[in-house]
Parts: structure tokens; sequence; C-alpha cells
């Protein structure tokens, strides 16, 4: 049991270790234990200092805006670039679990599916930040990829999309402006006069 307490002291911290330390030790019961945990008002994955969390995701975009502000770009791509990273796997695990809730539970299935597209959205934003830290670094090269990124993830009919097809036209990449227009029906030819 001391292996026990002294792991949970180390991993888990604070009260959620002391709590189920004194769990183990006083032998209470799960509905207990339950309760116990619940009522902690800190749940570890909501803090802006956990790196899987959405919180964690916007300090580091926070950061970076500061950085860009100070145009210490090397910091700002650092920050962005692990922002972006955060909120790619965290779109991914709340996929998974949307899925994994399938014709099981609906309202988990929902609430896991809006966290994914929610976070699916700000790691577009991050992406276009940081084409947008290569651009003021002249390295258009390496906006690119993000950009088409973004396109692929937005599609061009939503505003960061367009502002993604924007930057390829400014960039060269591409030589056909886009203003959101729709797409016209191409006239057939017309038949050759006998």
């Amino acid at each position: 049991m001391v292996v026990t307490r002294r792991f949970l002291r180390y991993s888990l911290g604070g009260c959620a270790a002391a709590a189920l330390s004194v769990a183990l030790a006083g032998g209470m019961s799960g509905a207990a234990l339950a309760q116990t945990t619940e009522s902690e008002p800190v749940r570890p994955l909501n803090q802006a200092t956990s790196s899987l969390s959405i919180a964690g995701g916007q300090q580091l975009m926070t950061e970076a805006s500061a950085a860009i502000a100070n145009q210490n770009y090397p910091l700002a791509q650092e920050k962005l670039t692990q922002a972006r990273d955060s909120f790619n796997q965290l779109s991914t695990y709340y996929q998974e679990l949307a899925q994994m809730f399938v014709g099981i539970d609906t309202q988990i299935n929902r609430s896991n599916r809006d966290k994914a597209l929610e976070t699916a959205q700000l790691r577009d934003q991050a992406s276009y930040q940081l084409a947008l830290v290569h651009r003021a670094q002249d390295q258009p090269n390496e906006a690119v990829p993000f950009l088409m990124e973004i396109l692929r993830s937005q599609q061009p009919t939503r505003d960061l999309g367009q502002r993604a097809y924007q930057q390829l036209f400014e960039l060269g990449f591409v030589d056909e402006p886009y203003a959101g227009r729709a797409a016209t029906t191409p006239v057939a030819p017309e038949a050759p006069v006998e």
C-alpha cells in the first residue's frame, strides 16, 4: 500500500491523490470515491497548463500573438506549431470518441462531435497564423502546405478557406482570384451553322 500511495502522490498530485489515498486506506466504496472526486472543482485536462486541453492550446495561441506583436517570429512559430499540434490531436481524439458512441449515447456523440469541430477550427486558425508567420519571415514555400491544409479542411466557401486562397493568390501560387462567387455553369457550345 505504501508504494501505491507514493505513486499516487507523485503521479496525481494534490487533492486527487489525497482522496484516492484516503479511499484506499479506509476502504471507501466506489460510489463514495466517485462522489469525492466529482466534488473536486479542478479537472486537470481543463486547465491552461495542460497540453491536451482547449484552454492549453488557446494559451499557446495567446503567447504566439504576443510574440508576433514583438516581431519575435521564431517564438511565434514555435508556439503556433505547438498549438496546432495540440488542437489536431484533440480533434482526432474527439472524433474517435464521437464514433465510439454512435448508436449508444446520442448526447455524448454530439458533445464529442462538437468538440472535434471546435478543435479542428482552432487548428485551422493556428495553421493560418503559422502561414502568415512564414510569410512575414519571407518563407512562402513553408506557408503553402498550411494554406492547402486549411482549404482541404474549410473549403473555399468558408471565410477562413477564402482567406487561405487569397494568401495563395498573393503568393503567386494560383493565378485566378476568388471572391466567393458561385461556380458558373459551363455554356454548351453552339451547334455549327450549316
